[in-house]
């Protein structure tokens, strides 16, 4: 297939590129800066400049090619604290992608996570048959799911909130790890019981390629390995790999000492994969979450990840 991929020089689309080249597709990457450009050139895929606010662009780009992966997300608005903008602008594209491939039956694969679930008072983990009417981000994973009357073989992978690798530069376990250096200890809120759901993003790249193949039309995927790692065990091993101490703070610190992260560190959101690798046959091989931490490559100079 020739598929279009926004997001593509982007940590998951840095490996959904290479995984599509490799099982023989040809790639149309969005990209929106001269780096970005340069990186999807090496890489051997051909080159969209645009953004997720050029939907003319994304529309016309789509409809010339044989399926869509959407990963892009305005991140750097979501950090700047305009949340809402980015979510609106997630809907906008799409909707413009939906109204292109409308009719085709071309395979529209779109992303989501399994955190905006995490706060539902859910008593059992996350399943793929889980979802809401409404919210940020859900508006965006049900128009897509929606886009199967409409003669789209749609799907939608909900990511796990650690997606982790040497990839990983900017995500939540980086993160973690800069305020862990900058408050000189690895912190956990309360006894740390609450679980982070992880997968390795080669593991993660390979089931986007499995749902723009063969996904049925409206499924929901979940991108889990790990079903639930305990925020504990993430602190303890972020405490090996800086050598710093580990501490238990209790709720009332947790925004002080994690910032805008003060209640992701609190979540709890074990998430299932099982429906996922019984309809695609996926099974995660890379590392899991603690087996990775391990491996020291997040541990390199401050501001960086070693590769």
């Amino acid at each position: 297939m020739r598929v279009f991929v926004t997001g593509a020089s982007g940590h998951i689309g840095s490996a959904v590129v290479p995984e599509l080249l490799d099982g023989g597709h040809q790639v149309v990457g969005l990209a929106r800066s001269d780096k970005s450009a340069a990186a999807l050139t090496a890489a051997g895929a051909e080159v969209y400049r645009g953004d997720l606010d050029d939907l003319d662009g994304l529309a016309a780009t789509a409809d010339a090619a044989d399926g869509v992966i959407h990963l892009a997300f305005k991140h750097d608005a979501m950090f700047a604290g305009d949340f809402d903008s980015a979510v609106a602008s997630d809907l906008r594209a799409v909707e413009a992608l939906g109204d292109a491939l409308a009719g085709t039956g071309k395979p529209l694969v779109a992303t989501s996570g399994t955190a905006l679930f995490a706060f539902a008072g859910l008593k059992d983990a996350l399943t793929e048959a889980d979802a809401f009417d409404a919210g940020p981000r859900i508006d965006s994973e049900n128009a897509v799911t929606a886009l199967a009357e409409h003669g789209i073989r749609s799907s939608v992978v909900r990511l796990a909130p650690s997606v982790h690798s040497t990839l990983d530069h900017n995500g939540f376990i980086p993160t973690f790890i800069s305020i862990a250096r900058s408050k000189g200890v690895a912190a956990y809120v309360g006894d740390g019981a609450n679980r982070w759901p992880a997968v390795h993003t080669l593991d993660a790249a390979r089931l986007y390629r499995l749902a723009l193949e063969s996904a049925p039309a409206g499924s929901r995927l979940h991108a889990v390995d790990d079903e639930g790692v305990s925020f504990r065990e993430i602190a303890e091993a972020i405490g090996r790999g800086l050598d710093l101490p580990v501490v238990s703070i209790p709720p009332t610190q947790a925004d002080d000492h994690f910032g805008f992260l003060g209640a992701h560190a609190q979540a709890d959101n074990p998430s299932s994969s099982t429906l996922t690798r019984d309809l695609l046959g996926w099974k995660p091989v890379q590392p899991g979450l603690i087996e990775d931490l391990a491996q020291g490559h997040y541990f390199g100079a401050p501001g960086t990840t070693a590769r």
